[in-house]
C-alpha cells in the first residue's frame, strides 16, 4: 500500500492528511482518491500542484510500490 500524504489546502478540503492506499501507479491513484472524493480529485490535478514520490517530485506518471510514499503539495506562495 502506498502511503499518501495531502498538505496545505489539500489536506484541509480532504479532511485528512495521512492514508494508506492500494494503487500500482500515479494515475490509478488519483483515480482512486477522484471517486472517493470528486473535489479533491479535481484540486489534485489543479494548475501548481506537485506530486513527490518517495521526496523526489515527478511529472507525468510513476509506478508505485508497496512502500512508495506519495505526497501531493499545492501551489506555494510568498515571498
Amino acid at each position: 500500500m502506498a502511503r499518501v500524504l495531502l498538505f496545505g489546502r489539500l489536506a484541509d478540503q480532504a479532511g485528512w492528511r495521512e492514508r494508506s492506499v492500494e494503487a500500482a501507479s500515479l494515475a490509478a491513484l488519483r483515480d482512486l482518491l477522484a471517486a472517493a472524493d470528486p473535489d479533491l480529485g479535481e484540486a489534485l490535478g489543479g494548475p501548481g500542484v506537485q506530486v513527490a514520490v518517495d521526496k523526489a517530485i515527478v511529472r507525468g506518471e510513476a509506478t508505485l510500490a508497496a512502500a512508495t510514499e506519495v505526497a501531493f503539495l499545492p501551489p506555494m506562495s510568498g515571498g
